[in-house]
């Protein structure tokens, strides 16, 4: 992971001392780096970490931190794991400028050395999450969001790039096309987990949470407990939960009342339990590789993925 970091920093090199300062403060504020560290224990999982396995997580570095500089634009929002976002310092114009050079940057590491494949797996994999994005937002004005539906969006919005992550560092380690899909179906697993497990926080009292309480209904968003909870009321009760998110998702008292209801519900059990399918759905798949280091690791990994504070 030093040494990534290192690779990473010269990757984001520019002459434009504007995007220079960006992206120290890009690099200053950065996260878990969970997905880095998917991409190295899939490629320790299949055979050696390789120069390839570098560039696929520095690609994949890139192209995620663009997502997240778009997300903020798109999403208006002024923080970022506590800091303030590229587009609250910087302003809109400045962020959707930064979130095409990270992208940029990220195309022209995999094709300045020759490694298309990755370039394949990535691209893909940035397809998923715009059209995600926009399927959320086409269900969102409608606020009717099946069960089905909800699962293809989390798999389409984050669980494609933890998939992308567990494939790109497989196909720097090996070119067995069977060893690149199960570890990409492992990535999804653990994804789909993920996403449920940020979706449970939502219904968290819990201070060290970077996000407050009720976020998602009251920027209309159809979470897991949320859908179960409809899937289960009578129409009276559905209207009102309705009617509460489309025009009454500002008042606290009244989001409160829903989060209450989705916990009385049996939401948060119903949730829950879906995760730890998935997350075993992911445990099953990794016995399927021999026992090593980087099998106890990703197993640490997705048991963090579950078990996480936020």
């Amino acid at each position: 992971m030093l040494l990534f970091e290192k690779k990473f920093k010269a990757s984001l090199n520019s002459k434009v001392p504007l995007l220079d300062k960006i992206m120290h403060y890009i690099i200053k504020r950065k996260g878990k780096q969970m997905r880095p560290m998917f991409v190295f224990l899939s490629a320790k999982l299949c055979g050696k970490v390789t120069e390839s396995t570098y560039i696929s997580a520095s690609l994949i570095e890139l192209l995620h931190t663009a997502t997240l500089v778009h997300d903020d634009v798109v999403d208006e929002a002024n923080i970022r794991r506590g800091f303030f976002s590229i587009n609250a310092l910087w302003k809109n114009k400045i962020a959707v400028l930064v979130g095409d050079f990270l992208l940029s940057k990220g195309l022209l590491l995999a094709v300045e050395n020759n490694e298309f494949e990755l370039l394949k797996i990535m691209s893909n994999a940035v397809k998923d999450m715009s059209e995600g994005e926009l399927l959320q937002i086409e269900k969102t004005r409608k606020l009717d969001i099946e069960e089905s539906v909800y699962f293809e969006i989390i798999r389409q919005k984050t669980a494609t790039l933890i998939a992308a992550c567990c494939a790109c560092g497989a196909s720097s380690a090996t070119k067995d096309v069977a060893t690149i899909k199960k570890l990409h179906l492992f990535g999804e697993m653990a994804g789909i987990a993920f996403q449920i497990k940020d979706d449970l926080f939502d219904y968290s009292h819990n201070p060290i949470i970077g996000k407050p309480t009720g976020i998602d209904i009251r920027e209309q968003k159809m979470t897991l407990p949320l859908i179960y909870t409809l899937s289960i009321s009578d129409n009276p009760q559905k209207k009102m939960i309705i009617n509460t998110i489309k025009n009454h998702n500002k008042d606290t008292d009244k989001v409160a009342g829903i989060i209450e209801l989705v916990k009385s519900s049996g939401g948060l059990n119903y949730a829950t339990k879906k995760m730890n399918e998935y997350h075993q759905n992911a445990l099953n798949i990794l016995e399927e590789f021999e026992d090593g280091e980087a099998k106890k690791a990703l197993k640490q990994m997705i048991d963090f993925v579950i078990h996480r504070k936020q």
